[in-house]
């Protein structure tokens, strides 16, 4: 079987990870490469990205590592002319980048509502606004954005920025998709569910949750899915290989769950 993304420039955003083992950004990226994309890992932290690309490197791929706030216009501005420099198309956009935080209205803070907001609705309008334009010259291109079920309903305790926030991030490109579609350029969400990534074990490090003991923690997020045990940072890289793939060239505008039936549960 060929690769499934042979000569194609991937730009990923939050390409590295924030911990060790493997996030959803890092695993991507390395899914894409091996699969015959040329990746751009771009990550607000540099060094998280470059431990990206080495990976990527030693397997024989071929990535480049960029440093970016994506929810910064200035320093989106300067991601994309350092990219034009050397390419003049970028083929998949995969927009990864995301925070999280617990609490209803009357617990958040009005400046870490907007510091969300900013993170993960924000950075995917910024990227598809300076990539869409490319995509566009080009006649085609794929949007890959990870959003979460959290954007459809409720997981047990409250987290409303977040939740707002990917419910936007759905809603944003379901309207790129609709736009876009006579362009040949498609657009496409994944919705994990419960993940174990190096991200949810530093935030129950860091006392998001009501419980500081991080095993505690992994075991009742655990026992919420129908399986038994949450998923992981490939399950969510190889359904955005599908959708970013020519495989899916007829599937656009579309939430793609990968959170092992947690959805289709009741309670």
């Amino acid at each position: 079987m060929p690769k499934r993304m042979e000569n194609k420039i991937v730009l990923v955003s939050g390409a590295g990870s924030i911990g060790p083992g493997w996030g959803n950004g890092k695993a991507c990226s390395v899914l894409y490469a091996r699969e015959g994309a040329k990746v751009i890992a771009c990550d607000i932290n540099l060094d998280a990205a470059i431990e990206t690309t080495e990976i990527i490197r030693k397997e024989g791929g071929n990535a480049i590592a960029l440093q970016c706030d994506v929810s910064n216009q200035t320093s989106i501005s300067k991601l994309f002319k350092e990219i034009l420099k050397d390419h003049n198309r970028i083929d998949v956009l995969h927009s990864n980048v995301g925070i999280v935080e617990v609490g209803g209205p009357e617990e958040i803070s009005v400046d870490s509502w907007d510091k969300l907001i900013d993170t993960n609705v924000k950075s995917l309008f910024l990227l598809t606004k300076y990539c869409l334009p490319i995509m566009t010259k080009n006649r085609k291109g794929s949007i890959v954005a990870i959003s979460s079920i959290a954007g459809e309903r409720y997981l047990g305790y409250p987290s409303a920025s977040y939740s707002a926030s990917k419910g936007a991030i759905n809603q944003v490109i379901q309207n790129i998709a609709v736009q876009y579609a006579h362009k040949n350029i498609r657009a496409n969400c994944v919705l994990p569910g419960l993940m174990d990534t190096p991200q949810i074990r530093h935030y129950v490090k860091s006392g998001y949750s009501d419980s500081s003991d991080e095993e505690v923690m992994i075991k009742k997020r655990n026992e919420m899915c129908p399986s038994g045990e949450m998923g992981n940072a490939w399950d969510v890289a190889y359904a955005s290989l599908f959708l970013a793939s020519d495989e899916a060239r007829y599937v656009t505008g579309q939430k793609l769950v990968v959170d092992g039936g947690i959805s289709s549960q009741i309670g």
